[in-house]
């Protein structure tokens, strides 16, 4: 028996599944199918509420994350409110940051909720089917159970659009094998399920025709108040229906990436992706949208996974806020977003132009915080909530 929230219209719809032995599973699911569920801001005010009440609740087991529809589970941000912000912002005049409050209030909602994913105690289990994408990846990706299918299609594709792979992918994107993250960094390049597996993005593997099975298995289950105990219950349910994931053109061209991207010279890798000869379709589009994207974008993903080596992940996400922050304010992101999604153009007019005008000098600019450490929107995460397991 569960209980469902009646209105059907709210951008996230909860639903609590009441188990064998009483205890609940708790159920979200992004409701945005026309946007492929776009990640909005009242989803991530309305995710951290639930989250947070389900967190102190000793009924709530486990928590699913899902998203409604057949073609996403979350395609990434709300581009659409955010570049109305930035117009607004520019229009204005302003200069300061923090006088874009919309775009000041979705990066800072949206990290705490994937930080708060990321430090849950109690399993999560995030059933990425379909497109994935930036925010996307950034909800899915501090879940304990990530569940990929045949249908999944993950990417950090914001070279495109003039911003950063940010969600914490400058935390992400160095722990994929090798030199796979800043690659996928630079050129937005997609990932399949195996390949998800394979750059620690998700963990198993599961036919989407299984999923009706899988949910409904999670609600024959004894769950108990050990939140150690139901992690590991289920990861065995999991595992019984899982099934092997296809190959991936990631994990195959691996050495060739890793020798593409050796160096400690932006400029050098981004001349061998672009001058490599190749008959492999995934590499042929990597060098497309490289070549199309912005050059800023590759500078300041470069400087971030740079600048996120040893930190934790409560930094990270504080000087990628920043750093978002200044991409509304006078970076390329409301240009990437006229071209792809307004006027649709696909001309974007990038500035700065080139990767040479893009110096690490120009990159600093977006690292300079209109707040010391205390006052810093986010200087509370990791405060009281260890980071578990977070290697």
């Amino acid at each position: 028996m569960s209980t469902a929230e009646a209105n059907v219209e709210a951008p996230v719809l909860f639903e609590e599944q009441r188990a064998a032995n009483g205890k609940r599973i708790g159920i979200a699911t992004l409701n945005a199918p026309r946007t492929l569920n776009g990640f909005s801001l009242p989803m991530a005010h309305l995710l951290h509420e639930r989250l947070t009440a389900w967190a102190a609740d000793d009924g709530i087991a486990l928590v699913v994350l899902q998203g409604a529809g057949e073609k996403a589970f979350c395609a990434g941000g709300d581009l659409h409110s955010l570049y109305q912000s930035m117009r607004a912002y520019r229009d204005a005049g302003r200069t300061d940051v923090r006088d874009n409050t919309y775009a000041a209030e979705f990066f800072d909602v949206e990290y705490r909720v994937d930080y708060l994913i990321h430090t849950y105690a109690k399993p999560i289990l995030c059933w990425g089917h379909g497109i994935v994408m930036g925010g996307g990846v950034g909800l899915m990706s501090g879940a304990s159970h990530r569940v990929v299918s045949e249908r999944s299609k993950l990417a950090f594709p914001e070279v495109t659009v003039g911003l950063f792979p940010d969600v914490g992918g400058s935390w992400l994107l160095p722990r994929v094998p090798g030199k796979g993250g800043l690659f996928l960094a630079l050129t937005g390049a997609p990932l399949n399920g195996g390949d998800a597996i394979y750059a620690g993005l998700a963990d198993i593997h599961i036919a989407e025709a299984q999923r009706a099975d899988v949910f409904g298995a999670l609600a024959q289950v004894h769950w108990s108040d050990d939140a150690k105990r139901n992690h590991e219950q289920l990861s065995a349910l999991l595992q019984q229906h899982a099934s092997d994931a296809a190959t991936g053109p990631l994990l195959r061209n691996a050495a060739t990436l890793d020798a593409l991207c050796e160096g400690d010279d932006v400029a050098a890798v981004v001349n061998a992706i672009g001058a490599l000869h190749t008959d492999d379709a995934w590499l042929q589009t990597a060098q497309a949208t490289l070549a199309a994207g912005a050059p800023g974008s590759a500078r300041l993903a470069w400087e971030l996974q740079h600048r996120a080596a040893g930190a934790s992940l409560a930094d990270v996400y504080r000087f990628e806020y920043i750093a978002a922050l200044h991409c509304a304010g006078h970076g390329d992101f409301a240009e990437g977003i006229r071209a792809l999604l307004i006027d649709k153009d696909r001309s974007p007019r990038w500035q700065p132009a080139t990767l040479a005008d893009a110096t690490p000098q120009w990159a600093q600019t977006f690292f300079v915080s209109p707040w010391d450490d205390a006052t810093h929107p986010l200087a509370d995460l990791g405060a009281t909530v260890p980071e578990r397991s977070l290697a």
